[in-house]
């Protein structure tokens, strides 16, 4: 039983998060082998309703069980040639093959397939190199039988799409931070992120197009029917391989779910999701059944315009060059709190002294349990700190907090 105003022991994932460090040169102090983060790439998959994709990973899995994750996983040697080396400068890196992994992994997990029809090798007139940007269209059932095949590694992505005559949309993403697993944690990932906007539905306005920022914003045209669209940007599982479900909600409905404790968000997907929750659907608007392609495009540019800035944090470091490696600041001691204070504006002990770093402006505060992160929250550092260095009993330094 836990007396009135103690904590409860620190779980495992608590432990391991608290000594971690930023510095390559502590940890070689304490004689601590720090484990390589393996190379991996994720997708913030944004639907044609601006819904963003979550999959339901399986209780029994090595990595976040029984958590909400974005589609993405481990570069694959097999897929993706070559993966740089550990001291490579570009293992940390966005490039090419971490977007070739996300986008293969996402369909491996998901169905969908971000894929361009190849380009013609005869010279083509602006229309035609219009035509070409839209999305590619293939057979379920293909895709189905596909899924398997790349997942078990009986034929290479890249050599099943050229065979489908299609190419890797790889140009569609945007970069949206690197993260870093903190040192101390027996798995480690050096994983990008990305956002990619799936083609929004003319059915929703007149309007089948704009512009942002001499970028388009990309539309479903063509001959297709409506219900033949929606097949091609609907969610399946794998069939239970690495998860259970995968569904399209909005970033508020996901993160409403977090706080009630009905789903596990770890840091990562929760700290991005609220960011981008500013955006895909503002204050207000979640009544609305439906928004017409002007508000979902306007939506969308809000996004874009976003990650041209740092984010407030004058660092002058804008979102897609970001790196997060969490480390905790000490224990959130205000009125009894106990939540762990990580910071975001280290970049790992792989980066150190590099000039890349994270997040200067927000925190995440964070209960680790045995089932994983809960009561999760993004908080601006500068109040968070400033109420812990507070007085009145409620905040302060003691137990090794490093406020």
């Amino acid at each position: 039983m836990t007396l009135p105003g103690s904590r409860s022991p620190k779980s495992d994932l608590e432990k391991q998060y608290t000594s971690s460090t930023s510095s390559s040169k502590v940890d070689r102090k304490a004689k601590k082998e720090i484990a390589v983060p393996q190379p991996s790439s994720s997708i913030l998959l944004i639907s044609p309703q601006n819904q963003i994709l979550l999959l339901h990973r399986i209780r029994t899995s090595s990595s976040f069980p029984s958590a909400h994750v974005f589609p993405g996983g481990n570069l694959d040697p097999y897929h993706e040639s070559p993966i740089p080396s550990p001291s490579s400068p570009s293992r940390h890196v966005d490039s090419e093959i971490y977007r070739l992994g996300a986008i293969r992994e996402c369909f491996e997990e998901s169905g969908i397939l971000l894929a361009l029809p190849s380009p013609s090798p005869s010279p083509q007139t602006p229309e035609q190199k219009s035509t070409n940007k839209e999305s590619l269209h293939i057979d379920e059932e293909e895709k189905s039988r596909a899924r398997k095949e790349i997942h078990s590694r009986k034929i290479k992505f890249s050599t099943w799409l050229a065979q489908q005559g299609g190419i890797p949309d790889i140009d569609s993403l945007h970069p949206f931070t690197r993260w870093i697993t903190p040192s101390n944690l027996p798995k480690r990932f050096t994983t990008q992120m990305y956002i990619h906007f799936l083609p929004l539905s003319s059915s929703s306005s007149p309007s089948t197009s704009t512009q942002v920022e001499n970028e388009s914003i990309p539309t479903n045209q063509g001959e297709e029917t409506e219900k033949e669209k929606e097949t091609h940007t609907t969610p399946t599982h794998d069939g239970g391989i690495e998860h259970t479900a995968a569904e399209f909600a909005y970033c508020s409905t996901w993160l409403d779910k977090a706080r009630k404790g009905e789903i596990i968000l770890f840091p990562p997907q929760f700290y991005l999701m609220e960011l981008l929750s500013q955006f895909l659907l503002p204050a207000g608007a979640e009544s609305k059944s439906q928004f017409s392609i002007e508000e979902l495009s306007a939506q969308r540019t809000q996004v874009l315009q976003f990650l041209q800035g740092d984010g407030g944090d004058a660092s002058g470091i804008l979102w897609g060059e970001k790196v997060m490696s969490p480390l905790s600041l000490g224990i959130r001691k205000k009125n009894g709190d106990g939540r762990v204070i990580l910071g975001l504006d280290g970049q790992g002990p792989e980066l150190e002294g590099r000039g890349r770093k994270g997040d200067a402006k927000r925190v995440v505060l964070v209960r680790f349990g045995k089932e994983g992160p809960r009561e999760v929250e993004v908080r601006e550092r500068r109040e968070v700190l400033e109420e812990e260095r507070g007085g009145d009993g409620e905040g302060g330094g003691g137990g090794g907090t490093k406020l």
